[in-house]
């Protein structure tokens, strides 16, 4: 019997164990998260994924805990569809590129999906637009999930300077 009671509770641990080792914990940073509309938009994609986790505003950084690597992956590619990027603490599960931009020269490039809820978020939408070479207009404003850049620049460094500000984009086709 005490064979049988041992055996039935190595079991239950391993299965518990087992279960806590296939949730995943992911750290986003580098993410523009500029004021409460930011967190809050955040936190809505959090909510609807049914994940529990923490938004840092001064940080730059979303945390949260998905119940496996796909699950994970799934809030990741839902944070980059509301228009936010970041770098992740994980080799297996990324920020895709899904821009659809090539390397190249470019006249004009209109992006879309980007987070843009307020005068910051836009304040630092053109401030990163500024610093890709060749750009000599944007229409970018707050509330415009939208953006049209015109001049001779590279299209990829355009989406390069926006990510690496914490904002996701792809090009309108």
């Amino acid at each position: 019997m005490n064979r049988l009671l041992s055996f039935v509770a190595t079991g239950c641990l391993v299965l518990i164990a087992g279960s806590a080792l296939a949730e995943t914990k992911v750290t986003l940073t580098k993410t523009h998260l500029c004021c409460g509309q930011c967190v809050t938009a955040v936190e809505k994609v959090l909510e609807k994924a049914k994940v529990k986790g923490t938004v840092s505003q001064d940080e730059g950084k979303v945390e949260f805990t998905a119940a496996d690597e796909k699950a994970a992956q799934k809030v990741i590619d839902d944070l980059a569809a509301a228009g936010f990027h970041g770098v992740t603490n994980s080799q297996e599960i990324k920020v895709k590129d899904d821009s659809g931009v090539k390397d190249g020269k470019v006249k004009s490039l209109t992006l879309k999906g980007i987070h843009n809820c307020c005068g910051s978020c836009n304040a630092a939408i053109k401030k990163a637009v500024k610093t890709v070479a060749g750009v000599e207009s944007e229409d970018a404003k707050a509330k415009s999930s939208t953006l049209t850049v015109k001049g001779d620049f590279d299209g990829a460094a355009l989406v390069k300077a926006l990510n690496d500000a914490g904002f996701h984009v792809t090009a309108e086709k």
